[in-house]
């Protein structure tokens, strides 16, 4: 091992951005951090064609494109083509941000009318993405702590619900749930602090695998989705059309600028998780795949691509920060989308087993962005700015109703917690003038 290796292990990263694993432990890795996403990559088609009645057949074939084109997205995002991709461990998946709006204009305009209104509507994230640089001057560590802090902080109920057995579900925080999920989470830390070789930084993954092993017998796990996939699903382009309007686009507007938000917000906790802190060139092109990837995704008849924030969590819980690994990771979530049965392996996981792995990831990325606002001078206008992003980013998340009488625009920007905080953090820093100390303190 080298010295430079040894150096990097105790900064926490155990595999830098492009160091290579060796490949049966990258492999391992790679899994770990599809199995933390692959609920949320299904979750949002599942939605959509549900509430859409759309045939089981049809359900299927959205579901597999949606993997297989997370996959492809992935890829570009951590292999970087040109000027797409930011070349950081980034997964990328559809996210629940685009359910209203697909929901929207597919009731009315059918999926021809959804995957045109994908399409047309990534366009502006692409060019959004051509305007980071100009903004980063409005990101000086306050705003960068906030909203890494905010990823983590609006995810932990998403964490607790998983572990509680779900939202909505018939036994949810049953004693059992909350006992799987506990185990799960305490053989994850112990195998991360204490493990040896590649018991460490694979802890997550084989608390998961741990987790189906002690839900099995308990009844918790159903393999019928698993026998009644198909073994082999080609996607395939414009499977059902694709009809471009104006108006369908106008509903997706504003969930594209909440993606924009949201990945400029990942791609800032990637690089602080990573010890790699990214350029305003980086991010533009983390954006740009965002944006390609929502295209490609209308191309293939799936819902549009962002960042997962989820396995931000990976990276500091781990000390992986190895591209590779989520390059790997692509490759196998192309092949799941092929092979049915496989994904749908993954997808009976039980909620207890990913919320107690969840619990972890997601308090780590909060405390990412503390140890952020850690490293300035917090005066009386840093802890007004910090105070109020904070309450209305997490009020919004817990009490969603709020919002119930604006306008839909203003619904669906507002309707993320890591949105609202963000927004609402760079006006105050903004408004609230601040003194020659604090400019010190506070200067990219």
């Amino acid at each position: 091992m080298t010295k430079e290796f040894d150096a990097s292990i105790q900064n926490g990263i155990r595999y830098k951005v492009d160091d290579k694993p060796p490949l049966g432990e990258a492999i391992l890795l790679a899994l770990q951090n599809i199995f933390a996403a692959f609920g949320g990559i299904i979750a949002v088609p599942l939605i959509i064609c549900q509430t859409l009645n759309l045939s089981v057949e049809d359900t299927a074939i959205m579901v597999s494109a949606a993997i297989f084109v997370s996959g492809i997205t992935t890829f570009l995002q951590s292999k970087g083509i040109g000027p797409v991709g930011a070349r950081v461990s980034g997964m990328m998946g559809t996210d629940f941000t685009f359910v209203g709006p697909s929901i929207a204009v597919g009731s009315s305009l059918g999926l021809p009318g959804l995957f045109g209104a994908t399409i047309l509507g990534s366009l502006v994230e692409i060019i959004l993405s051509r305007f980071i640089k100009p903004l980063m001057k409005f990101f000086p560590p306050l705003i960068t702590g906030i909203v890494v802090s905010l990823i983590g902080l609006t995810l932990l109920p998403v964490s607790i619900d998983w572990m509680a057995g779900g939202a909505g579900s018939a036994d949810y925080g049953s004693v059992e749930n909350i006992a799987v999920a506990m185990i799960v989470m305490l053989i994850t830390l112990l195998l991360n602090q204490y493990g040896k070789g590649l018991f460490s930084p694979a802890a997550a993954f084989i608390g998961i695998i741990a987790g189906y092993m002690i839900s099995y017998p308990l009844g918790m796990i159903d393999f019928t989705p698993v026998i009644e996939a198909k073994w082999i699903a080609i996607p395939s382009l414009f499977k059902y059309g694709v009809n471009f309007d104006f108006m369908a686009v106008l509903s997706f507007i504003p969930a594209y600028l909440v993606a924009t938000i949201g990945t400029f917000g990942v791609m800032v906790a990637i690089g602080e998780a990573s010890n790699k802190p990214l350029n305003s060139d980086e991010i533009s092109s983390g954006v740009l795949a965002d944006g390609v990837g929502s295209c490609i995704a209308g191309l293939f008849g799936a819902p549009p691509n962002t960042t997962f924030s989820q396995n931000v969590g990976l990276i500091t819980l781990t000390g992986v920060a190895s591209r590779f690994v989520m390059i790997l990771a692509a490759i196998i979530m192309c092949f799941l989308g092929v092979f049915p049965k496989l994904g749908a392996l993954i997808s009976i996981m039980p909620s207890p087993v990913l919320g107690g792995v969840g619990i972890i990831m997601f308090g780590l990325v909060a405390a990412q962005g503390i140890k952020t606002l850690s490293t300035i001078k917090l005066g009386n206008r840093e802890l007004l700015i910090i105070s109020v992003s904070f309450a209305l980013a997490l009020g919004v998340s817990v009490k969603p109703e709020v919002l119930s009488q604006l306008p839909t625009a203003l619904q669906m920007i507002f309707s993320s917690g890591i949105s609202t905080g963000t927004i609402i953090a760079l006006l105050l820093n903004i408004i609230l003038k601040e003194g020659e100390i604090d400019k010190e303190n506070n200067t990219l």
